[in-house]
């Protein structure tokens, strides 16, 4: 299988943020731009697998900046890792007034896909090809990033398994709940 640059695959979607979009304070819902994220995560990772892909998880979704009715939001996507058949899709989305001219960076998010083939199985997707120094240093934050989160995953694991009832209780003293058992 022959080796792919980020720049191959790399997949801008554009699209008009319409009033259906909006929510009661006027501002477009989280899910809506969630699911254009995850259409354009499904088109960079299907140009370089060439293959059907499947969303496996997201990390860092963090809405920076309102988007508002009438804006153009932009997301921009790359292959910033891959394994074996998973690869990792950084996007960033950015939201533009046309009348005004303001553009603003609303959220960076990394969405990690898998390449499946005809019966459904993984299949291994091409190796990347790093033609800049932006390229490296994506794919070594993809690594570090997946090295912290197998970490945390780790931790959390082993804390909730030490947990026993009154472990929790000490732990959430003080925060804004009340427990009545």
């Amino acid at each position: 299988m022959k080796a792919k640059s980020a720049e191959n695959s790399r997949t801008t979607i554009t699209e008009l943020m319409i009033p259906s979009y909006a929510n009661f304070g006027g501002k477009i819902h989280g899910g809506i731009l969630l699911s254009l994220m995850d259409k354009v995560a499904y088109a960079t990772a299907t140009k370089h697998s060439g293959a059907y892909c499947v969303t496996v998880s997201v990390d860092n979704v963090d809405f920076l900046q309102p988007v508002e009715v009438g804006e153009l939001v932009s997301m921009m996507a790359s292959v910033n890792y891959v394994g074996n058949s998973s690869m990792i899709i950084g996007i960033k989305v950015i939201a533009e007034n046309v009348k005004s001219g303001l553009v603003k960076h609303t959220n960076t998010s990394y969405f990690t896909m898998v390449a499946k083939n005809e019966d459904g199985s993984l299949m291994t997707v091409p190796a990347l090809i790093l033609n800049s120094k932006d390229d490296v240093r994506r794919f070594a934050e993809a690594v570090k990033r997946k090295q912290l989160r197998k970490g945390y995953q780790e931790q959390m694991e082993a804390e909730k398994s030490a947990f026993t009832f009154e472990k929790q209780k000490e732990l959430i003293s003080g925060q804004r709940c009340e427990v009545h058992i």
